[in-house]
Parts: C-alpha cells; structure tokens; sequence
C-alpha cells in the first residue's frame, strides 16, 4: 500500500510566485541593483545563519522575540533577521581588508517571526545600502543616499514621489529642551502619526507621562509646513537653545543644499518634521519615501544615520549612513494596487520548432543564435506542429522559428511574428538581425 501522499503547500508569510510574475520580480531586483552599482555600491553576502551572540549582542527585547533560533550540536544559531548586523560583524571582522568609507550594496533574504497578516512576511527580500566611515564620515554622504534613492525609484518606473528627510539630532535636542526624559518612547509615538493621527499621537504622548504643554508644544512643531528653505527658517527663529538641535539643524541644512548637486529635483525632497524613525540606533540624518500617486501603500524606502555600526563588536568607531528597500513587500504592495503587471512567462526572444527529422541541425541553429546574444529555446518533444505552436503561444514568446527541410538546405529560417500573425522566410544573418531588434 502507497504511503498516503501529503497536500503539497507552503508555511503562511513566505512568498512563491509563479515564473511570470517571478521574472517580473527579477527585473526590479535587476534595476536596484544596476542602480547600485552605480553609484560605487560592491556587493557582499553575508550567511543566512549567524551564531545567536551576534545577532542578540545589543540585548535580546523584540529582537529575540522575532528571530528564528535554533540549536545543532553544540553550535547556537539564528536566522538573520535584517542585514544591518550581519553588517556590523562583517565591517568588524574584515576591518584591515575594507577601504574607507565602505560602500556596500546587500541583496538577501531575512526572517522574522512575524504574526500571520496579510503582506507581512515571514521571509523577504531587503536590499540595502550603506557607507561606513573609519572614526568620521563627511555629512555630504548623508546627500548621496537621497539620489540613489531618486535614481533607483524613477529606475523603477516612478515619476511622482518625495523621499521626506529629518535629523534625529533636532528631534532629541528639542525633547532635551523640553525636559522630556523618554525621548525613544516619545519618538515611537510620533512615528506613528501615519496610522494613528494627530489626535493618536497626542494620546500616546499621554500615556507615557509628558505635560499638557509639551505634548502642545510637540504638536505645534510636528505641524510645522512649507518649502523645504521655509522650514528651515522656522526651525532657526524658534531659537532654540540646546546644542544637540543647532547642530541637526546645521546638518538638514547642509544636506538639503547638497542633495542639489546630485541631481535630485526640488520636488522629489521635503523636509518632514514627523519623520522620526523608531529603530533606536539612527542619531542623525533620516528617510521615508512615499509614492505620491499611492499613498495607502506607505513608505517604500526608509534609512538613516548612525554614529556607531560595530560598537558591540569592535573599539573602532565606525559611524555610517544608509537605506533599505524590503522588496518582497514593496512587490506585493504593487501587485496588490495593479501598479506593476506580469506580462512574460518567458524570457527567450523566440523559440525554434523543428519539423520532423530537423532536431539536430536545430539545436546546432539554437547554439548560434546564443552565441550572437539571442535567448533562445529549441523545443526537444515529438509532437504534433499544432501542439508545438500552442505551447510557444503559451509560453508568449514574441517570435517562433520554424525550420524544415527547405530552411536547413538552403540554410535560411522561417520566422512567424507572434504578435502579428506574419511569417516570413529570411537568411540566416537577416533573421539574426530581425532577433536582435
């Protein structure tokens, strides 16, 4: 008696497509990274699973709740859950080998123990960028991300959206100011203000004990609006008198004015005042980028400044600045608003269908057409042409290739235009150069 077969299925919160909507996924991957690269970015990869020490060496909290930890032998293990510590170890660990600043690119998969929802993940994509100083790292880099920004998104196809820009450093300052004690809680409550309001906001603020007046003051300066220079003049005749404010103020500046000489239209940045960021370790510069035409979806590209990547790794001071793009959900957010659409089953630009008694002088034709470049398929069954034809339409191939006795002797090819229905005999070369299109 056959074993009784299991229900093939997959865990909830991981992502398998279909291979037309996998190339299409493939293409936006291709994109950011192609923008990447150009910007000096070198690619690393880091292992899926790290000893548990590293990945828990600043304290365990929501972290050690969300990872993947598992033992084998004597070996404590973890599934990495974002790409930033694998990066703090690697810096730490090839210190003498790296070049400063280290620009690096890191596209891979990460696990976290996400509760079941729809379009949170389990295992996604997040494809990163970083540039790690030795000791010091000159604020203009912080002006660099904003167009790698820019460029990679209009790379995507995108025209209309603003990477909103802040500084850690004005927000803390003016919490000092204020004498509020509980700046991390106070700026998870402010991070929030996309979700829950203004009025959730204040709430929050409640709850975790600020004054009437501070929670007001937050308010009126979270509501501050206008031009990017008109913000900027806000902020220096609210005179404030705190050390850690006039210098974020100094470095927005400085990073507005240089984003300019990076291309990056006016348009395209604004400076947000509620951008907070809740993760703890950004000290300065911080992103959010929002697609104007689609603003359910969310920020789809966030990053920041950090004084100290690999302090719980090393006594070198490694300040650093980047940015995340979390590509499994960003495509299933598009998928999911009809932005983007699958339109290829195939990436081959044609496929050649011998007729009886052709297969081995087709393949030899197929290696040919490789060689000039062209992706091509040989179809190997024997079937029926009907049934050939059916599956190169299904397939949605853009050309299908047709060689019989006729085309081989003469050595020229038949090539039926899938699209227009037109069929045409060609010389060799010619067909090479009708593919190559």
């Amino acid at each position: 008696m056959d074993k009784e077969r299991v229900k093939p299925s997959i865990l909830p919160g991981f992502m398998e497509l279909l291979p037309s909507d996998q190339v299409l996924f493939n293409k936006m991957l291709d994109i950011i990274r192609e923008n990447y690269e150009k910007f000096g970015f070198l690619p690393i990869d880091t292992p899926v699973i790290e000893k548990s020490e590293i990945l828990l060496a600043k304290g365990g909290g929501e972290t050690e709740k969300q990872i993947y930890r598992f033992k084998k032998g004597s070996n404590d293990m973890s599934l990495r859950f974002d790409l930033t510590v694998p990066l703090a170890r690697y810096v730490a660990q090839y210190f003498p080998d790296l070049n400063f600043p280290f620009k690096r690119y890191h596209i891979g998969k990460v696990y976290r123990g996400e509760r079941n929802q729809r379009g949170r993940f389990k295992e996604f994509y997040q494809c990163d960028i970083d540039i790690v100083g030795n000791g010091k790292l000159g604020i203009i880099n912080d002006a660099e991300i904003p167009s790698v920004i820019y460029s990679t998104f209009k790379g995507l196809g995108f025209e209309n959206f603003t990477i909103k820009i802040n500084n850690r450093k004005i927000l803390n300052g003016f919490f000092n100011y204020l004498g509020i004690e509980d700046r991390v809680g106070t700026l998870r409550s402010i991070d929030k203000i996309d979700k829950i309001g203004i009025n959730g906001v204040k709430k929050e603020l409640d709850k975790i004990g600020l004054s009437i007046e501070a929670v007001e003051k937050i308010i009126r300066f979270m509501n501050i609006e206008g031009t990017n220079e008109e913000i900027l003049h806000n902020l220096e005749d609210m005179n404030i008198d705190n050390e850690e404010f006039q210098l974020g103020l100094e470095e927005l500046s400085l990073v507005i004015d240089y984003v300019k000489y990076f291309g990056v239209p006016n348009e395209n940045i604004a400076i947000d005042l509620t951008i907070a960021r809740g993760l703890d370790y950004y000290t300065g510069t911080i992103y959010e980028t929002f697609l104007d035409d689609y603003p359910d979806i969310g920020s789809v590209c966030s990053g920041g400044r950090y004084d100290d990547l690999a302090k719980h790794y090393t006594n070198q001071k490694l300040p650093g600045v980047g940015m995340s793009i979390g590509l499994t959900r960003l495509f299933y957010q598009f998928k999911e608003a009809n932005i983007i659409e699958s339109n290829e089953d195939s990436l081959i630009k044609a496929i050649i269908i011998p007729m009886d008694g052709c297969l081995e002088e087709s393949i030899k034709v197929g290696n040919r057409l490789r060689n000039e470049g062209i992706n091509i398929q040989v179809y190997l069954e024997k079937n029926k042409m009907g049934k050939k034809f059916n599956y190169a339409n299904k397939l949605g191939v853009p050309y299908v290739i047709i060689l019989g006795p006729d085309e081989l002797k003469d050595e020229k090819m038949t090539i039926k235009d899938m699209g227009s229905g037109e069929q045409k005999m060609f010389e060799i070369e010619e067909g090479i150069k009708l593919l190559k299109r």
